[in-house]
């Protein structure tokens, strides 16, 4: 079994989110890194436990410049086989799907792996393109899955309910959570990565085609008013002058 995981850099969630002086990038300045929980503690904890159970080999790949090294170098820590990084700036997820695609489409893989979405852009755009650009079959927001020979029975959590698909490798798929517990990696992996094969490889010539212009922050959240709760005339009054539609 050969499995592919896509996984991305992403500030940490406690991170103050800024952006530079025109608003057109996000300002990284002090802010801490980490590797997307979506791919880490489901994506990529699930293709492990598929490997330890069935064999075969998990490959991370991630789509950027040196700086995701040490967030690629978590995931070897964690488990995964080898890694690959595309030595590119990305701007747009059609681009880094490409990019992914080009990568994927000679190697063969089993099953393409990312998280349902990545924390800062919460786009869930990646996976489905990575599955157009290698003509397989997608499942978004997967919940569980179990693998018997080549074929898989994938379970996802819809409105009022829980479906549940059949499909045959190879496919690609977007783990939600419940797919797996997130792992530490321990000592003994933290050494073992530093020898682990990791490629680095250039991009493909592909255009960005949808590229942010420009980043807004909200509007700060105004304060909160307490009321006695026996003074309900004063909270009728503040509904009716005060309280604002969203």
């Amino acid at each position: 079994m050969k499995l592919l995981v896509c996984v991305s850099k992403t500030p940490d969630t406690t991170a103050k989110i800024s952006f530079n002086s025109d608003g057109t990038e996000f300002n990284g300045a002090g802010v801490t890194y980490i590797m997307n929980p979506y791919d880490e503690w489901y994506a990529l904890v699930r293709a492990l436990e598929l490997v330890e159970k069935n064999g075969g080999t998990v490959t991370i790949i991630n789509v950027g410049d040196a700086s995701n090294d040490q967030t690629i170098r978590k995931g070897l820590a964690i488990g995964a086989t080898d890694a690959v990084r595309i030595n590119a700036d990305p701007k747009s997820a059609l681009y880094i799907a490409k990019q992914i695609a080009e990568y994927a489409k000679n190697e063969n893989f089993d099953i393409v792996f990312t998280g349902k979405e990545s924390i800062d852009y919460n786009g869930s755009e990646v996976g489905a393109m990575v599955a157009e650009f290698l003509d397989l079959p997608f499942i978004s927001y997967a919940s569980k899955l179990d693998l018997n020979g080549n074929t898989a029975t994938v379970e996802r959590d819809i409105e009022g309910g829980v479906e549940i698909l059949e499909v045959q490798t190879p496919f690609a798929l977007s783990a939600a959570k419940g797919m797996a517990e997130q792992r530490i990696p321990n000592m003994m992996g933290i050494m073992k990565a530093k020898s682990k094969p990791f490629k680095v490889v250039e991009p493909v010539d592909f255009p960005d085609f949808a590229t942010p212009v420009h980043y807004d922050l909200p509007n700060e959240k105004s304060g909160v008013k307490l009321i006695d709760p026996n003074d309900m005339d004063e909270l009728v009054r503040l509904l009716h002058e005060e309280a604002k539609v969203i």
